[in-house]
């Protein structure tokens, strides 16, 4: 068995397809099948079913997978640690974020850590928690951003303390209001966040004893904010999410401390690729931290 022949399985199953990890390797489709039949050779055991949609894992596949995570990590952070060593720069970070980080945070973080570091390549996984969380648990993503807290199991960095603010449409009695309560809220027609933030919203409307009228949940924020702008009722959003409402949408602060903490996870952040540190070293200059 090689780490070649692990680096293309692990290519099949991220992208999906032989072809599409064909390309992203720089192999031709039949190296790439070659590969996969030499490992299933090895094993003694079928790894991935084909079929017209793609490729899926199979049980002992998904057994193995987790093997070939761990192996290629530890591979990939000791010839990053070679490399230093020699006095180059180089290496793979694969990070796990969501919209809202990805539309804010990432492109100027990855414009100034490609500056310093050239050589370094830079791999996004965009997802909500749970599949981030899934991520950092499966070896997919080196680290990954998140609300906190985050489960026992990881090392955290709390990063930003996102505030959670009311919008509302032009036509509500409440448009005008400097801050609004949260009992305020309680008979109005509500727009549900679902996944990634309905547990930052649903955590202070319980913690309230508070039980909007939930007339629709939704995960994406986008829908959200278009329902609200054309009436159908209020809701509430982290900041971050709010960069660009429509004219006739408005965000109110709410009375109280109501945030979520946006933080980075990882499994350890001592056995960090020294890639990843760096990565994360960027990022906290850049937020100023």
């Amino acid at each position: 068995m090689t780490i070649t022949k692990f680096e293309v399985f692990r290519a099949v199953v991220d992208l999906g397809s032989l072809s599409k990890a064909a390309e992203s390797l720089g192999l031709t489709q039949s190296a790439v099948s070659h590969a996969i039949a030499g490992l299933e050779s090895e094993f003694g055991f079928t790894l991935l079913t084909r079929s017209r949609t793609g490729v899926a894992l199979t049980e002992n596949g998904g057994r193995m997978l987790l093997y070939v995570r761990e192996i290629l990590k530890w591979n990939e952070q000791m010839v990053q640690e070679a490399a230093t060593i020699h006095g180059i720069e180089k290496g793979v970070v694969r990070i796990g974020t969501f919209p809202s980080v990805s539309i804010q945070w990432i492109p100027q973080v990855i414009k100034r850590f490609s500056e310093q570091f050239p050589l370094i390549k830079i791999k996004l996984f965009e997802g909500d928690y749970d599949e981030i969380n899934k991520w950092m648990t499966d070896g997919t993503i080196d680290f990954g951003f998140l609300s906190l807290p985050a489960a026992k199991s990881l090392d955290v960095i709390p990063l930003k303390k996102d505030k959670l603010l009311c919008i509302m449409p032009d036509n509500h009695p409440l448009y005008n209001s400097t801050s609004l309560s949260l009992h305020q809220l309680k008979n109005e027609p509500f727009i549900m966040p679902k996944s990634s933030i309905d547990n930052d919203v649903r955590r202070i409307l319980t913690a309230h004893k508070v039980k909007p009228n939930v007339l629709y949940e939704t995960s994406e924020d986008q829908a959200i904010i278009s329902m609200v702008q054309n009436q159908i009722g209020i809701s509430i959003l982290p900041e971050m999410i709010l960069y660009r409402l429509p004219q006739n949408v408005k965000a109110i602060k709410l009375e109280g401390d109501f945030y979520r903490t946006i933080g980075i996870a990882a499994p350890s952040f001592k056995n960090m690729s020294p890639a990843s540190k760096k990565w994360i070293n960027v990022l906290k200059e850049w937020l100023s931290i």
